[in-house]
């Protein structure tokens, strides 16, 4: 099955298809609508081959469908049918989750994209949270006015670095991820990494569009499931809900224990309030 996969960002759409070496693209902005971006994708890929299609979008999906239209382009993109469009089966994803999916390794990752905006995304134990922190409030406005294009060309590098080193800081603290990755077109104006960060590479969102379709519907599932081994954290919560139901069991033996001793000694007749043991 050969993917074609797009990249809508705020400043440029890229395209990949398997098989191709060299990504094509083309300017996006404020006046692309989907209808724009399809025409342009397809007299791009004009000559190449593809079965499916993966898009990263720039604002919220949910279920595989546009539910916010984009801050930094045009708009009809909640309700566009874009399977009609490309004429084939389409995957939607939102673009900083579809790059931290192909960034991807192992743990709990953190993907926070410098682009036009601020693009992030959680992936755990290898499942995609797609989130929104760009538009969290910071100082004056939000995180995307700081460490967004704007704030790049607002503060200038030396300032706008302190406040993605600042902005990375409290969500590592927030979180608590295993891996950090800066990717976006921006990350290359980065003087330094922040620390425990390594430096993502555009290229990973075409993987996470490949990495789409790998579990594709052709492949049929086991009628028995393989036993899993419980990861460190699902122990850690199994080890807490034990510890729990042993401390209320033992908990109401003594209840228990201390109202038979108390009632053994109690005299008929003498059981109201005030009554002595």
């Amino acid at each position: 099955m050969k993917v074609l996969v797009v990249d809508v960002g705020g400043t440029n759409v890229k395209i990949l298809a398997t098989g191709q070496i060299e990504p094509r693209w083309f300017p996006s902005g404020p006046t692309l609508t989907p209808r724009r971006m399809v025409a342009g994708v397809k007299k791009l890929a004009k000559d190449w081959k593809y079965d499916v299609v993966s898009i990263g979008y720039p604002g919220l999906v949910l279920r595989g469908r546009v539910v916010s239209e984009p801050h930094n382009l045009g708009s009809g993109w909640v309700r566009f049918d874009f399977e009609a469009a490309f004429g084939c089966p389409v995957k939607l994803i939102n673009d900083a989750a579809m790059q931290a999916l192909g960034s991807y390794k192992n743990g709990t990752l953190l993907f926070l994209g410098l682009g036009t905006g601020l693009g992030s995304a959680l992936v755990v134990d290898g499942i995609v949270v797609p989130m929104e922190l760009a538009h969290l409030s910071c100082k004056k406005g939000t995180y995307e006015d700081y460490v967004g294009l704007r704030g790049l060309k607002r503060f200038g590098k030396k300032k706008w670095q302190k406040y993605v080193e600042f902005g990375v800081a409290r969500l590592v603290a927030a979180l608590h991820p295993d891996d950090v990755v800066l990717g976006g077109g921006n990350a290359k104006h980065l003087k330094k990494l922040p620390p425990g960060c390594r430096a993502g590479d555009n290229t990973n969102a075409f993987r996470g569009g490949f990495r789409l379709w790998e579990k594709g519907s052709d492949r049929k599932p086991s009628t028995r499931r393989k036993a899993r081994r419980p990861s460190a954290r699902a122990k850690a919560r199994l080890d807490v809900r034990r510890d729990t139901q042993m401390n209320d069991q033992q908990e109401a033996k003594e209840h228990d224990h201390d109202s038979n001793h108390q009632a053994s000694h109690h005299t008929p007749g003498m059981d109201g309030p005030g009554s002595p043991p």
